[in-house]
């Protein structure tokens, strides 16, 4: 079972956060599920940027991102070439070090 290692946030998770993941789930649901309050202002439909995280390790493992996605990553604050909405990417098969940027494009924070 593939394990997912988010990096400290200064926000979401001060102390990082480590946890094991079934693949095929999305790396947001992960989040949540291991109550990481990561923001998806837009329900996880792949309408915002709010979900945007950096891939550190374990980026091609994932699945490859649709058009639409890329298309909204484009507007994604402190976008990088690892970047992906969490709610667009599922886990695969291999471990995965994720980086929750500083800010969003979000001007108010929602309380999921």
């Amino acid at each position: 079972m593939p394990q997912i290692i988010i990096l400290p946030n200064e926000d979401m998770c001060p102390e990082g956060a480590a946890f094991d993941v079934e693949p095929g789930q999305t790396i947001c649901d992960a989040a949540l599920a291991n109550d990481i309050e990561i923001e998806h202002a837009c329900e996880k439909s792949c309408a915002c940027t709010t979900c945007h995280v950096i891939v550190r390790e374990g980026f091609d493992s994932l699945n490859e991102s649709s058009e639409e996605e890329d298309d909204l990553l484009d507007k994604a604050w402190g976008l990088e070439p690892e970047s992906r909405l969490s709610c667009q990417a599922i886990v695969g098969d291999e471990d995965l070090v994720i980086e929750i940027p500083k800010y969003t494009i979000n001007h108010a924070k929602e309380n999921h």
